[in-house]
């Protein structure tokens, strides 16, 4: 095989997007890879400037400039790319001058950071939910055994006083034990085993709909946009039902605090191939995304909103969305939140063909 075919052989074949300019800065040539990270042919890429599909600030225009100018070549970790088709990503790249006979020439190399800082983030959540998960189980044991004594001693002293008003007191006692057991057992999440079937994720979300319009009385709007292509997969319907009412009571109760003058609920459904949950990569998951144009969570509770009892709201528990994490874990799924004033997004990633291996 000729050098220059060999070359363009081992370019095509990169998985690092790879993109020639000129000394115009205008496209020569994107490999494969580039193509479909910026998804758009190496056609319609063609003579386009960079600035068209590259989102650069002032200083990365006068590096660019520079590198063009003196031959020094530099890296950029963590830049943004905004891509023909409207999305933003972002990238690290690194851009080598060419001194060619026909004149100047940048060789860009791009790779791509979302997939990488995804899966850091469902790391980094998974490790949280399950040391939170270790530590209340650890202090559920220290507090439910002293709970037990004390309620039965209390029982027992009920027993030996004669003086009936005397009984108001020991019935305080065995209550609040009670209301703190039972506060115990709800952070513990679902006491159960998953119940599995085949479930189909739009019968689960138009029951939470129909709950959700029976307690506004249609004071929040819902609007649906479901992936009909969605097929049935292996799941506790009760338990799924429970964590996306906890997602949708959040959203309501954070609207009405707020006083939004038209609070609106989006349920949007589609299905994603090939998405890396944590450390495990999936064929097909089951994606359903949540959004809200309530006043968006505070960013000082941001990262731990998913801990039992931390919450935006005096009156909160701060134990549904930690309720409903745990129950899609059980799925070996996982949720994510975004969040900006006026909008507020929760994404239920749940993996589909895995749950139809473990029925099998």
């Amino acid at each position: 095989m000729p050098n220059i075919e060999l070359h363009k052989h081992i370019l095509e074949n990169l998985s690092t997007a790879v993109v020639l300019l000129n000394e115009g800065m205008v496209v020569e040539y994107a490999n494969p890879a580039a193509e479909m990270l910026l998804q758009a042919s190496s056609r319609r890429l063609s003579q386009l400037c960079i600035t068209e599909w590259f989102a650069l600030c002032k200083d990365e225009r006068e590096d660019l400039n520079a590198c063009l100018a003196t031959g020094h070549p530099y890296t950029h970790r963590e830049a943004k790319i905004v891509t023909l088709s409207g999305n933003q990503l972002t990238v690290d790249y690194s851009i080598n001058p060419l001194f060619l006979s026909g004149g100047k020439q940048l060789l860009i190399e791009i790779e791509a950071r979302d997939r990488l800082m995804r899966i850091e983030r469902e790391e980094d959540l998974l490790t949280q939910h399950a040391t939170a998960r270790s530590l209340i189980r650890g202090l559920a044991h220290e507090i439910k055994n002293p709970l037990g004594g004390i309620r039965g001693a209390a029982q027992l002293l009920e027993r030996e006083l004669h003086d009936p008003n005397l009984h108001d007191y020991t019935h305080v006692i065995i209550e609040e034990a009670d209301r703190l057991r039972n506060l115990v057992d709800r952070l513990l999440g679902p006491r159960k085993l998953p119940k599995l079937e085949s479930v189909n994720i739009h019968a689960i979300l138009e029951r939470v709909c129909q709950l959700v319009e029976a307690e506004t009385k249609g004071g929040i709007a819902l609007e649906r946009d479901y992936d009909p292509s969605i097929p049935e997969f292996i799941g506790d319907a009760e338990q799924l039902i429970q964590a996306v009412l906890n997602i949708l009571r959040n959203s309501m109760q954070a609207m009405q605090s707020a006083e939004i003058g038209r609070p609106t609920i989006k349920i949007k459904t589609r299905a994603f191939r090939q998405v890396t949950l944590g450390a495990e990569k999936h064929r097909l998951v089951c994606c359903v995304e949540i959004v809200d144009n309530g006043p968006g969570i505070p960013e000082d509770i941001l990262s731990k909103i998913f801990y039992p009892m931390v919450s935006g709201r005096a009156e909160g528990t701060g134990l549904g969305l930690s309720i409903a994490q745990s129950i899609i874990n059980q799925h070996q799924g996982l949720i994510e939140c975004d969040t900006r004033p006026g909008e507020t997004k929760f994404q239920l990633l749940i993996p589909l063909e895995l749950n139809n291996e473990s029925a099998r």
